[in-house]
């Protein structure tokens, strides 16, 4: 069964920037009201940076806003390829600098993703379920999270009965070994997002969407969350 996927088209990727950066800040408000406190999992890469930068402006109480990653290069945070330096540089600023802030990286497993994993998976149940909002991207080669293809642990990570919160991943065009969210962790949320921009990734939705064989596809055919779906060329 498919998600129930609502999809959000823009003529250019500020007008997408600003409204989704508003959506989002609105469930973390609604959140806030409700139980207290807000989290929130976002994903790297340069699409989101101009999101993150409204998103930042928004005036919602941040100090009960915690922030953590879907997905993470294993580099420490002084490192260009980092998530976490990504977000610290482009998010924690303005009215969010108060966020707390929950990382995948850990430094005293700095030399073993693998050695890492039940530490970090504590770290980020200790958050809670589920999350209020799940930000996601999606690459050329239709992956999300670090959910790759030809990925070692692929099957762990989207298997949809998996007990792991986290897993780690190699694979041929991921660069560096990967820690990511596993897909039950990824939809363990009360509101899911994916945001991707240009014709090259809408023509990969689509083809996913058709039933094509990518990673992402396991998440538009989930049925437990709906899917809203941010583009703009």
């Amino acid at each position: 069964m498919n998600a129930k996927i609502n999809r959000h088209e823009f003529a250019d990727r500020l007008t997408l920037a600003d409204k989704l950066a508003r959506d989002v800040a609105s469930k973390l408000e609604a959140a806030i009201q409700a139980r207290g406190k807000a989290t929130i999992a976002v994903s790297g890469g340069g699409t989101p940076k101009t999101m993150f930068a409204v998103l930042a402006e928004q005036e919602i109480d941040w100090s009960k806003v915690t922030v953590t990653l879907v997905d993470e290069r294993w580099v420490d945070t002084d490192s260009d390829r980092s998530n976490a330096r990504m977000v610290a540089e482009h998010l924690f600023h303005h009215q969010s600098h108060t966020a707390g802030f929950v990382p995948l990286f850990d430094r005293a497993h700095k030399d073993s993703v693998d050695d890492a994993l039940d530490d970090v998976g504590k770290r980020i149940d200790a958050l809670g379920l589920p999350f209020d909002v799940v930000l996601l991207g999606m690459g050329g080669d239709g992956h999300t999270a670090s959910f790759f293809p030809g990925g070692d642990n692929l099957a762990a990570a989207l298997d949809p009965n998996g007990t792991r919160t986290v897993v780690s991943m190699r694979a041929p065009d991921a660069g560096e070994p990967r820690i990511t969210l596993t897909l039950p962790r990824v939809l363990d949320t009360r509101a899911l997002y994916l945001h991707i921009e240009g014709d090259d990734k809408k023509d990969v939705l689509g083809k996913a969407l058709a039933g094509g064989d990518f990673p992402i596809a396991a998440v538009l055919t989930q049925d437990r969350v709906p899917v809203d779906v941010y583009w703009a060329p």
